[in-house]
């Protein structure tokens, strides 16, 4: 208890195999423990995270320590990391191919609109040449049409005569039949 109160109240701090847990000799057997973490951590992984390695009188948080800064990936995160990115690669090239497929379709439906674009062109230059076939042969008929507009108006107007004379030809046979009366 009287380490602790030594420390400003701070727990006591774990030693690490070749260190002593008194405050003068904190650098020597530091740099001793983080060669040895550094054999042990290539050769298997650890439990967990290392004990501090701050002096107990220094209450500052926000401060690494050279052992958290200069510390090695754990090899689960890396196994990670590598399978982050294998998936990651898969998603994209999924992406990728999704992306490609819809621009084959795209551009299978732009040949066929083509080609239906092109058969309506073909269609509307038969349409265009068969109106124009039809047009000459009305510019053929029309002096035909004229003759026939002609004898109508010709028709209509002997109707009109022959109206006539029926109404005349009444009037007369009513005053021939008067005068005969008499």
């Amino acid at each position: 208890m009287a380490a602790s109160e030594a420390n400003g109240g701070a727990a006591p701090i774990a030693a690490f195999p070749g260190q002593s847990s008194e405050p003068g000799s904190g650098l020597q057997s530091e740099a001793q423990s983080q060669a040895a973490d550094l054999d042990s951590s290539e050769s298997a992984p650890r439990a967990g995270p290392p004990a501090s390695k701050k002096p107990g009188n220094n209450n500052d948080g926000g401060v690494e320590t050279a052992e958290e800064a200069t510390e090695p990936a754990e090899p689960d995160i890396n196994e990670l990391c590598h399978d982050m990115f294998e998936k990651m690669a898969i998603f994209l090239q999924g992406e990728l191919t999704a992306t490609c497929e819809d621009y084959k379709l795209l551009e299978n439906m732009n040949k066929l609109t083509s080609l239906k674009y092109m058969e309506m062109k073909d269609i509307s230059i038969n349409i265009s040449r068969n109106l124009q076939d039809l047009n000459q042969k009305y510019a053929s008929l029309q002096p035909y049409l004229d003759q026939i507009n002609q004898i109508e108006e010709q028709v209509t107007a002997l109707e009109q005569a022959a109206y006539k004379l029926d109404t005349y030809s009444k009037k007369l046979e009513a005053k021939f039949k008067k005068l005969e009366k008499r």
